[in-house]
C-alpha cells in the first residue's frame, strides 16, 4: 500500500502559524497534523505501508522535507519528496507523485484529520471518504445510488444534489488506472473552475464501469484556521485521553494538570493551572498561568497569562495577562 498526501498549499488562512512553518507541521496533541494523518490512515487501512508521497513546495526546505522523511519512517515505510510548482488542482497535485500510483493507493489531503472506527475494505475498486455537512456549497459531494454506489460527483455545486461532502481521503485499488486517468485530464485540458480536478477523473473511472464507494467516518476534523484548529485539537486530546499524555522529563512544580492535556518533553509548568485541551510543545515553559483549550507550541515561554481558544508558536515570550490569542513564531510580547 502506497500513500500520497498532497500538501503544497501556502495555508493563508493559518496565518501566522503558517509563515514560518507549513500548516500540516503544526501539532495537534503533540505530533503534527500530517502524522496523525498518515498513522489513522496505516490504522484503519490494516496493511503494510510501503511508500509514503509527500507533494510541498519547495520553498519548504530541507529541514521539512528530512521531518516528512522520518514520518513515513515511523510507520516503516519509505518517504519520498515531490513537488508541485504551480497550484493547477487537485488531480495535478496528485499526478505530481506519479510514480507511488501503482497498486493499491490512498490519496489524503493534508489539511483535515477523521475519527473512524472501521477497517478499510481493500477488495472495492475504490473508497471515498465523506461526511454529512448543513452547506455543501464548498466542497465537492457524492451522490449515492440504493446500492450504495456513487452515481455522482459535483465539484462545489451551488444548487443542492447531495449533502455528501468529500473529506478529502480516497482509496483506490488500481493506483495505475487512476494515474491514467488524471493524465487523460491535463493532456486533453479538462479543467473544472479553471483547475485539474480529482472529481473528473472519478467520473470518468466510474463511467467506465468501476463501482466506488463512499465510506463515513465518525467525526472529521477540519485544520484550516486557526479557531478549527484550536477545536480539533480539543477533540483530538478527547479521542487519545486514555493514553499517557504527560511526558516523563515534564516538571510540573505546584502545578495542576486538567486531563485531557498533552504536555511534551521538557516543558516545565509552574505555580499554574493547564487543561483542559492543551497541547504544550518540547522544551517550553508556563510560570504563574492559566491555560485552557489552547495550542501552545515548542521552545516557548508563557508567564502570568490567562490563555483561552488560544494558539501561540514556536519560540514565542510572553509575559502579560488575558488574552485570546493567535501569536506566530518568534514573536516576543510583554504588557
Amino acid at each position: 500500500m502506497n500513500i500520497v498526501i498532497p500538501m503544497a498549499g501556502m495555508g493563508k488562512r493559518m496565518r501566522p502559524h503558517s509563515l514560518t512553518v507549513p500548516k500540516p507541521l503544526i501539532p495537534i496533541a503533540g505530533k503534527p497534523i500530517v502524522q496523525r494523518l498518515v498513522e489513522d490512515i496505516a490504522e484503519v487501512s490494516k496493511e503494510q505501508i510501503q511508500n509514503v508521497g509527500f507533494i510541498i513546495s519547495r520553498s519548504f526546505g530541507k529541514d521539512v522535507e528530512n521531518h516528512l522523511r522520518k514520518v513515513a519512517e515511523s510507520l516503516g515505510a519509505k518517504g519520498h519528496i515531490f513537488y508541485q510548482d504551480e497550484a493547477l488542482g487537485t488531480a495535478h497535485a496528485i499526478l505530481c507523485a506519479k510514480e507511488l500510483l501503482d497498486g493499491r493507493v490512498i490519496v489524503a489531503f493534508a489539511d483535515t484529520l477523521f475519527k473512524a472506527d472501521f477497517t478499510m475494505d481493500a477488495s472495492k475498486d475504490g473508497i471515498i471518504w465523506v461526511q454529512k455537512v448543513e452547506d455543501p456549497r464548498p466542497f465537492g459531494v457524492v451522490k449515492v445510488n440504493d446500492e450504495g454506489h456513487i452515481t455522482d460527483f459535483v465539484e462545489k455545486p451551488q444548487d443542492f444534489v447531495s449533502d455528501l461532502a468529500i473529506i478529502g481521503i480516497y482509496y483506490f485499488k488500481d493506483g495505475a488506472n487512476l494515474r491514467s486517468e488524471l493524465q487523460y485530464l491535463l493532456d486533453n485540458d479538462i479543467r473544472d473552475k479553471g483547475e485539474y480536478q480529482i472529481t473528473n477523473a472519478l467520473e470518468n473511472m466510474k463511467g467506465k464501469g468501476q463501482k466506488l464507494v463512499p465510506g463515513k467516518v465518525e467525526e472529521w476534523l477540519d485544520c484550516g484556521n486557526k479557531e478549527v484548529t484550536v477545536n480539533t485539537n480539543q477533540r483530538y486530546l478527547e479521542f487519545i485521553k486514555n493514553k499517557e499524555l504527560v511526558a516523563s522529563s515534564a516538571k510540573i512544580e505546584n502545578s495542576v494538570i486538567i486531563q485531557p492535556s498533552y504536555i511534551g518533553e521538557n516543558v516545565v509548568v509552574r505555580n499554574s493551572v493547564v487543561g483542559p485541551h492543551v497541547s504544550l510543545g518540547d522544551n517550553s515553559s508556563v510560570t504563574d498561568s492559566r491555560i485552557e483549550n489552547s495550542i501552545i507550541q515548542t521552545n516557548t515561554e508563557i508567564k502570568e497569562a490567562v490563555f483561552k481558544n488560544s494558539m501561540v508558536g514556536n519560540f514565542v515570550s510572553y509575559e502579560g495577562k488575558a488574552r485570546d490569542f493567535s501569536i506566530g513564531d518568534f514573536s516576543v510580547i510583554k504588557d
